[in-house]
Order: C-alpha cells, then structure tokens, then sequence
C-alpha cells in the first residue's frame, strides 16, 4: 500500500518540470518498499508452509500473497517509467 501512494504522489508532478527532480527520491523509496515487500512475501510463504497443514488454505493463501507481490512489482515498474521521464526531461 505504501508503494502505492508514493507512486499516487509522483504522478501529479509529471505535470511540471520543475517538478521533476521531486520525482527521483519517490522512486527510491517505491523500490525500496518493493525490496521489503519481497522479503515479507517470502517470509509469509515460508511460515505458511511450515505452520499450515490444511491443503486449501495453502493455496487461497499462496494465491493471495502472489496477487499482493505482483502489485507490489507493478509498482516498481511504474517507479521505473517515472525514473525514466524524470531524468529524460529534468
């Protein structure tokens, strides 16, 4: 959710280029919280595997947490796009 926000918060500068140098820091952070998404994704599929023994809530469980990774990644591509523009037209 965070990731989300950030890049909620950097969309609206694009609209000016003074605005664009703002737009760097954003990505940074977005990337980040993508890197501690990953880790909290594997560490949620490790203790789900360890400490569930119920078939189906493993896989609505597994199936949960890859939908909340791949948002998690979308951001980052965002992020990367946002990146992209910043430093083209700063």
């Amino acid at each position: 959710m965070q990731a989300a926000v950030e890049v909620e918060k950097a969309i609206p500068q694009l609209r000016h280029r003074a605005e664009l140098e703002k737009i760097l820091p954003r990505c940074v952070e977005i990337n980040r919280l993508e890197n501690v998404a990953d880790d909290v994704f594997h560490s949620a599929q490790a203790e789900l595997f360890d400490d569930t023994t119920d078939m189906a809530q493993v896989i609505k469980w597994r199936e949960i947490y890859e939908y909340m990774e791949s948002a998690t990644d979308r951001c980052e591509d965002v992020s990367n796009v946002l990146e992209g523009v910043a430093l083209k037209y700063a």
